[in-house]
């Protein structure tokens, strides 16, 4: 497979149609270099294995803390909502969770945040407490304070520790204290300097209670972008296996330029098994053309993007309500076509139109006038599905950094 993914690495496809029809030109290339001997037909078998797993792939994650420490604010942000939004975890300073409660993010339903109950009230040790939540079901354990990190904190962790899963110590709230440093010391002030004061205290805090080396990421509920939440991606992304890191970061809210481009970056290596599927499984003749491609698999694939994104109706309405805009405003920034106007018909025309210009510039260039072999036809299909989605991702990134902007607005 990595062959595979060497077929498209290197070849950037820009929104300029003469960029994109020569990126096509090299996929097709490459494509006959690599299959000349055979096997893509396994290769596509495989590479639909590997599109399937990604779908169906689950993360589960366990969010705990006292009463009042942000972990239902906390769950919330990750999905992208507030606290008034449909869905939305209960938040309030008084425990409201008594039993462990599923979240699934409202796009990405394999993606689900649980928020467990508080550990400070608990009247039995951490090994019952892990029990009576379920311990085994989670992918790993976040573990949430507003304040000081207690001993009931670091013995959880110690236990999850034991028990051989992940644990990541948050603390939630800082833009709070900031606000309050600022107010007592407006002249001293001085943002990184509270940061890592707030940062060493919830350490030792730690340490004193036995946790060894503890790293603590100082996050703000309201504005993930803000402090240590791009260095908790980060961790995740070498803690996580590769189908779990992929879902998780694709899950995340577009909270920052650098995510948005990191899961631009993460599709489009994800693209070539896409269109290696939509060249050899379930195809559909394109007419005139000598291709055949999924339709539907590449429609729906397509309408991912919107969800991944953020730009289906319910994030844009969302995110309208949070930025205090109008729907209409958000959707006028969006240049690539929108839900009603991507449709089945309008993609067939567009596989038409790429594959015709490509299938005449192939015959030139390779001589291949009038007869294009089978494995010629798999190219073209392959080149066709690649440039197709691979055009459509970057417009749909461009079209989620200008929402955000006029979100920010």
């Amino acid at each position: 497979m990595e062959a595979l993914s060497a077929l498209t690495k290197g070849i950037d496809i820009e929104s300029d149609p003469k960029g994109v029809f020569n990126a096509a030109l090299q996929v097709y290339e490459k494509f006959m270099e690599l299959f000349k001997d055979g096997g893509q037909v396994e290769a596509a078998s495989k590479a639909q294995e590997d599109v399937e797993s990604l779908e169906n792939t689950k993360l589960n994650i366990a969010v705990t803390g006292e009463s009042g420490s942000g972990k239902s604010s906390f769950i919330n942000a990750l999905r992208g909502l507030g606290a008034e939004d449909q869905g939305a975890a209960q938040t309030g300073e008084i425990e409201t969770t008594t039993e462990p409660t599923a979240y699934p993010h409202p796009s990405y339903l394999n993606v689900i945040l649980w928020d467990l109950p508080g550990i400070g009230a608990m009247d039995f040790g951490p090994e019952r407490y892990l029990q009576m939540v379920n311990f085994s079901r989670y992918d790993f354990f976040v573990i949430v304070a507003s304040e000081r990190f207690r001993s009931s904190h670091a013995d959880l962790a110690r236990e999850i520790q034991r028990m051989e899963k992940k644990f990541y110590f948050v603390r939630c709230k800082v833009d709070e204290d900031l606000a309050n440093a600022r107010r007592a010391h407006p002249q001293a002030y001085v943002e990184e300097n509270v940061l890592q004061r707030i940062r060493e205290n919830a350490r030792k805090c730690l340490r004193d209670q036995g946790a060894i080396n503890p790293q603590v990421f100082l996050l703000s509920n309201w504005d993930l972008g803000q402090y240590d939440f791009p260095l908790l991606e980060e961790t995740l992304e070498k803690d996580l296996p590769h189908l779990q890191r992929l879902a998780f970061l694709l899950s995340l809210p577009n909270f920052s330029p650098e995510i948005i481009e990191k899961k631009k970056s993460a599709l489009r290596g994800h693209l070539w098994k896409i269109s290696l599927v939509s060249a050899f499984i379930n195809v559909l003749p394109m007419g005139s053309v000598s291709l055949s491609c999924d339709v539907g698999l590449l429609l729906v694939s397509m309408i991912t993007f919107y969800k991944q994104f953020s730009l289906d109706d319910d994030s844009l309405a969302k995110l309208a309500r949070r930025a205090g805009k109008p729907v209409a405003e958000l959707k006028a920034v969006i240049i690539s076509p929108q839900g009603e106007v991507l449709t089945r018909d309008v993609l067939m025309k567009k596989i038409v139109q790429v594959g015709y210009d490509l299938t005449r510039s192939v015959e030139r260039l390779f001589d291949l006038v009038p007869v294009i072999s089978t494995l010629g036809a798999a190219g073209l299909s392959f080149a066709t599905s690649y440039s197709i989605l691979s055009n459509f991702l970057e417009k749909v990134a461009e079209d989620a950094q200008r929402v955000r902007k006029k979100a920010l607005e």
